[in-house]
């Protein structure tokens, strides 16, 4: 079957990088799978001609809003992958929650990574149920052999002579939802008081504005650095080397940086909303917060710290 299928590719994002992977999957299996960038298909008129010129049979779109107002009203079936901004951002939007059930309504099918994914969808538009199903994201990770760590620690001038240097990595693209300032005042108090305790922020420059606030941030405060955004196999290296994952989104659909972690059995911390719940499980395959200030918090992450010492956790 020759298939289109739809997905905001900017690069070094979760979307692309599932993207990716399912249209690997798909041609593996045998068919065709154009992959267009959702962001360079504005107008139905585009998507009709690439539809007849390409002769493709079907769609699948990646994201409810993005890519799946794009698919359809072509006379061809399609499916529907949600990204996690769709279900927890733009779901609150009239106007987009209105576009986003004319397409459940004409889609085929729907695939949610979670379970409370397909709850809130099936609650936002009920003509849905019997139509989504719940298949969970897998995980790819191939580290680089040749990446080195101590220079990765020395481009964002960390002291490398600390004993028992513990680095935390937040491995984001600089964009609102993904909140990486949330923890950045709680890492830095801690760093003074434990100078071998870093955070580094590391992924793109998605959004302009927001990630000269988050340089101006990030330049006046210890403990926390910022690294832009790296190739894959050295990011899973970096992973591999560090102390733990943090993640304090406000919104996820499915983590990759977490499940990558999990994959390369590297310690998670990640912000307490449906997305993180539903792929880990609090001190049992990572470590849930919801209060940067909470003196909970912190007693977790030392609780952290001694897991790592004596054993792996026991990932998924």
């Amino acid at each position: 079957m020759r298939l289109l299928f739809l997905a905001v590719l900017r690069r070094h994002t979760g979307n692309a990088v599932t993207a990716e992977r399912v249209r690997d999957h798909l041609e593996a299996a045998g068919h065709v799978c154009l992959l267009k960038d959702a962001a360079d298909l504005e107008s139905s008129s585009e998507i009709a001609h690439l539809i007849r010129a390409e002769n493709l049979e079907a769609a699948l779109a990646l994201h409810l809003y993005r890519g799946g107002r794009l698919v359809q009203g072509h006379g061809i079936p399609f499916g529907i992958i949600f990204g996690g901004t769709d279900l927890n951002e733009d779901v609150n939007q009239r106007e987009k929650n209105e576009v986003m059930g004319k397409v459940l309504e004409e889609a085929r099918f729907a695939v949610a990574f979670t379970e409370s994914m397909k709850e809130a969808a099936q609650t936002q538009w009920p003509h849905a149920r019997g139509k989504i199903y719940v298949q969970s994201q897998g995980v790819v990770t191939v580290p680089n052999a040749a990446f080195n760590w101590n220079t990765f620690l020395h481009c964002p001038g960390i002291n490398q002579n600390a004993d028992n240097l513990h680095i935390f990595l937040l491995v984001c693209g600089l964009r609102q939802v993904k909140d990486p300032l949330y923890l950045v005042d709680a890492f830095s108090e801690w760093h003074q008081e434990e100078p071998n305790v870093y955070m580094v922020i590391v992924g793109p420059e998605v959004d302009p504005v927001f990630t000269r606030e988050v340089k101006a941030k990030v330049k006046r405060t210890a403990g926390v650095r910022l690294l832009g955004e790296m190739p894959q196999e050295d990011l899973h290296a970096a992973l591999k080397n560090c102390f733990a994952v943090v993640n304090s989104s406000v919104s996820e659909g499915m983590s990759a940086a977490i499940l990558e972690a999990m994959d390369l059995e590297v310690p998670v911390l990640a912000r307490n909303i449906p997305g993180n719940a539903a792929v880990v499980k609090h001190e049992v395959t990572g470590l849930l917060f919801s209060d940067p200030q909470q003196v909970l918090f912190r007693n977790h992450l030392r609780f952290l710290g001694h897991l790592l010492v004596f054993r792996r956790l026991p990932y998924i």
